[in-house]
C-alpha cells in the first residue's frame, strides 16, 4: 500500500486532529528508526501511521484496540508483519514482540507523547528548542507525561539503542515534521 492511500484510509476512521498528529509523529519516528537500523522505511512508516486506525472505535475497550485495527488492515491488504506489529503494540494482548518492527512500534508509541509534552511545557510551545538533555530530565520525572509509559519507551534497548540515542532519533524525526504537528 502506498503512503497516500494509507493516509486516506486513516483519515476515513480517525477524525480527531490530535490523534491524526500522533499517528503522523509515530510514522516519522518509525521511518527514522528503520533508516537507522537498515530496515524497510516504507513498511515501518505504514505500521506507525496506521497503528491506531481503530482507536476512535475502540478507545473505551482496550481489549479490542489494535485487534480491530489489525483486522481492518488485513482487509485493506497490508502485509502480515505490519498487521502483527499493529496488534502487538497494545500490551494488553500479550503478543510477543519478536521482530524489530513490533519492538520499535511498541517503544515509539509512548515516546511521541513524551516529546509532545516536553514541547508543550516550553514557553514557545515548539519542538525547536527541545533537546535530548531536556527530554532525559523530563523522562526521569515520573509525574511528567504520566501516560508516556517509561518501561515501554525503555524497550528501545531491545533494538540495541540506548535511551539517549532513541530520544535523539525520535526528536529529530518529529522536528522534521514539526509544521504538520503544529509544533
Amino acid at each position: 500500500m502506498q503512503r497516500e492511500h494509507a493516509l486516506e484510509l486513516l483519515q476515513k476512521y480517525i477524525r480527531t486532529p490530535n490523534l491524526l498528529k500522533h499517528c503522523l509523529a509515530v510514522e516519522a519516528v518509525m521511518r527514522a528508526l528503520a533508516r537507522h537500523l537498515g530496515e524497510d522505511e516504507e513498511k515501518w512508516g505504514l505500521a506507525g501511521l496506521l497503528h491506531d486506525i481503530d482507536y476512535e472505535e475502540t478507545k473505551d475497550d482496550p481489549h479490542r484496540h489494535s485487534l480491530v485495527g489489525g483486522e481492518m488492515l488485513e482487509r485493506a491488504g497490508l502485509e502480515p508483519d505490519i498487521v502483527y506489529a499493529v496488534k502487538a503494540h497494545n500490551e494488553v494482548h500479550g503478543l510477543p514482540r519478536e521482530d524489530p518492527m513490533s519492538r520499535a512500534l511498541y517503544a515509539t508509541d509512548p515516546l511521541t507523547g513524551l516529546i509532545v509534552a516536553a514541547a508543550l511545557i516550553r514557553p514557545e510551545k515548539r519542538l525547536a528548542p527541545v533537546d535530548v538533555p531536556f527530554l532525559l530530565n523530563r523522562y526521569q520525572e515520573k509525574s511528567f507525561a504520566r501516560g508516556a509509559k517509561r518501561e515501554q519507551i525503555a524497550a528501545c534497548g531491545e533494538l540495541g539503542l540506548s535511551l539517549e540515542e532513541f530520544l535523539r532519533i525520535g526528536l529529530e524525526a518529529m522536528k522534521g515534521i514539526a509544521g504538520e504537528l503544529g509544533l
